[in-house]
């Protein structure tokens, strides 16, 4: 089976404001905690993975299903929680493994939890790793957290990377051959962001030279990239 014919196995989930997101094997089980939503069985949900994997995307999914309020760490202050909620029952907090050893930051994401709790909200934490990890000092939080449902969103294999690839073109009322696909899967960097930024810049190249998308094309642009990232190779 080829990559192309593999793509198009992949489901393509709506994500109204944040675009399409597909479903794939890397990611089907966070997808499935977000539908489960509202019926989660603590106030909060962990997802994590590595930066790029699409676990941002997910959360703007699930925002814009929940009407979610977003935070980051920084934005934790036992004071302000309250304000914080105000009325809303749903609130995203990205990168939360960073509350790790920051007293002030821990005590309000407990706060946090325990008003969600009281109040029938939820919280969806994202970080790069689950909450066993963060080496938090609150043993109540991490107690809470880590009874919380997780969910990881591994790295794209080749054939959500291929979907993800031709989507990303496809955006751009750019269509290229498989070749191409098969050509940039087996060279660029396993991250959704990485890949939106190489099609990008593959794009502007091709409309800037006037040219294709081709394997000779892409194979020039990346030769060019390597140089560009190290300008003296044979530097120690």
């Amino acid at each position: 089976m080829t990559h192309h014919q593999l793509a198009l196995d992949l489901r393509l989930r709506p994500a109204m404001s944040a675009g399409d997101f597909l479903v794939a094997p890397s990611n089907e089980a966070a997808v499935a905690w977000i539908d489960a939503w509202p019926n989660w069985p603590a106030p909060a949900l962990v997802i994590h993975g590595a930066a790029g994997c699409g676990k941002s995307h997910l959360a703007q999914v699930w925002r814009v299903r929940s009407g979610a309020a977003l935070a980051a760490p920084a934005d934790l202050d036992p004071a302000t929680v309250p304000e914080l909620v105000g009325h809303s029952r749903a609130i995203v907090i990205e990168r939360a493994h960073e509350v790790a050893g920051v007293p002030a930051q821990e005590r309000a994401l407990l706060h946090l939890y325990n008003i969600m709790a009281e109040t029938s909200g939820h919280l969806l934490l994202t970080a790069a790793y689950g909450p066993a990890h963060w080496l938090l000092k609150l043993a109540d939080l991490r107690s809470r957290l880590c009874a919380a449902p997780a969910a990881a969103v591994e790295a794209p294999d080749d054939a959500l990377l291929a979907a993800i690839i031709v989507k990303l073109f496809a955006d751009r009322q750019v269509r290229v051959p498989i070749e191409v696909v098969d050509f940039l899967i087996t060279r660029t960097e396993r991250s959704v962001d990485a890949v939106r930024v190489l099609v990008a810049e593959l794009d502007a190249a091709a409309l800037a030279a006037k040219r294709r998308i081709t394997v000779p094309f892409v194979r020039d642009l990346l030769a060019r990239r390597a140089v560009v990232s190290d300008p003296d190779p044979g530097r120690a």
